[in-house]
């Protein structure tokens, strides 16, 4: 085992990496720059080290000053969290370049999945049901007509570089098809350098689903069920909730094993997650995110596990403790994302924390690293919290959702926390009733 861990992030994450070290006896080291040099995350190290100014680019993303603080404290692996450098293989091959183990899949299983047409391909080599779409990349007009004709309207058009909603989007027909393939490809060069696009079939009301898998590295995987993730706006994830309200234990099983046994093929080591669009009863594979998933709370809530600490036993070359055969749902959970931004424009909102009381009781969890008296800086994202509830059914996890927000207090700063009591409101999110476009069609209802 690891005597000492570096944590290559910031905020509740990295927060979320130091108690699961503290639990294991591991000493850690937290990154930051001179904008966190009082953030919760420092304090709470048992080592720090600044690595540059504010800008990400500069520290947190700075490659260089990450090994250098490694070797500074004599840091044994690097924890990524999540965002940053937690899916570039690069730095992957980098931090194993210096003889240091990076907690977390292999660099080759990250470039695969990196690229949204490889990972595509992979997934159906692997027996994981795709959309129907362009086989590769698409660089022409007339390309683009032929394969929407082929797979039918609507279509969509993404970046096979991108992420976060940038270089996405829809035609409804032949005539929008030109304008949408064209500016999809200008925002994915603005965005990633890369103008490459593909297309897809666009469905019309379909969930977000995603599998969450984890694995040895050695060719044995399981799957901890499904995680719904349909409440986005512009493509950002607000609300997650396991297990999915309108997913069946017979689709469960079929979809996760499909899953698992791609990782195991695969040889995939740690935890990973296998994100769907799900409509009609089938499901279809849209990406993989080969790190921790900012919702692995509600994953870890129902099946009583602690991933973090399951992703540094295995990076330690210990064997996987999870078993497929033990792993059984207990109640319901949910996430709640709070944000420092102003509704409903969902401007950030940085500034700084007058007040801040977390909720608690039976079934509630907050991860933040917010405290009274914090500036949240303007440099980085504006997730300041996680708010997790679990109950032996959805129904009593909704009404802790409910309890814990009139609960919690973060004075000073503008939060989505509001948002979130107005749509606990809602018959549709009672009844779970909901797809990827409802809550965007639910705030230009009643915002606009």
């Amino acid at each position: 085992m690891f005597d000492k861990i570096l944590i290559a992030n910031r905020g509740e994450i990295a927060l979320r990496v130091i108690r699961a070290c503290r639990e294991m006896g591991i000493a850690s080291v937290a990154v930051h720059s001179t904008a966190d040099t009082d953030a919760m995350h420092v304090r709470m190290a048992d080592e720090s080290v600044c690595i540059g100014p504010p800008p990400s680019a500069s520290s947190y993303l700075s490659m260089p000053a990450i090994i250098s603080a490694c070797e500074i404290t004599g840091a044994q692996a690097i924890h990524p969290g999540y965002g940053f450098l937690s899916e570039n293989a690069t730095f992957v091959q980098m931090v194993e370049d210096h003889g240091l183990t990076f907690i977390g899949p292999r660099a080759e299983h990250i470039r695969i999945m990196g690229d949204k047409i490889t990972a595509k391909e992979t997934a159906a080599q692997l027996g994981i049901p795709v959309v129907p779409g362009s086989e590769g990349g698409v660089n022409d007009v007339e390309t683009a007509r032929r394969v929407a004709a082929e797979i039918g309207y609507p279509v969509i058009i993404k970046a096979t570089a991108g992420g976060g909603g940038r270089g996405m989007k829809v035609a409804h027909d032949d005539g929008a098809l030109e304008v949408a393939f064209r500016t999809a490809r200008a925002e994915a060069k603005a965005a990633f350098g890369n103008p490459d696009v593909y297309i897809e079939k666009y469905l019309q009301k379909p969930r977000h689903i995603e599998i969450q898998v984890f694995g040895d590295g050695r060719g044995r995987a399981v799957h901890l069920g499904e995680r719904d993730c349909s409440l986005q706006r512009r493509h950002q994830k607000v609300l997650e909730e396991a297990p999915g309200p309108a997913i069946t234990a017979e689709e469960r099983a079929r979809i996760g094993k499909v899953c698992a046994d791609a990782m195991a093929k695969l040889g995939y080591a740690g935890a990973g997650t296998v994100e769907f669009l799900y409509e009609d009863g089938e499901f279809y594979f849209i990406e993989m995110n080969t790190r921790l998933q900012v919702e692995h709370p509600v994953t870890e809530a129902i099946f009583n596990v602690d991933l973090v600490r399951e992703q540094i036993c295995v990076a330690a070359g210990n064997e996987m403790t999870l078993r497929q055969e033990d792993l059984s749902i207990r109640g319901h959970a949910i996430e709640v994302r709070i944000n420092a931004e102003r509704v409903p424009d969902f401007a950030p909102c940085p500034g700084r924390v007058t007040q801040y009381h977390a909720p608690g009781g039976l079934g509630v969890r907050v991860d933040s690293a917010i405290y009274d008296g914090y500036s949240i800086p303007p440099h980085y994202d504006s997730l300041i919290g996680k708010l997790i509830v679990h109950g032996r059914d959805r129904p009593e996890a909704l009404a802790r959702l409910n309890r814990a927000l009139s609960e919690l207090i973060v004075d000073g700063v503008d939060t989505t926390v509001p948002l979130f009591r107005e749509l606990l409101k809602d018959p549709d999110i009672q009844s779970g009733n909901y797809s990827i476009h409802w809550l965007e069609r639910w705030l230009e209802r009643n915002y606009h």
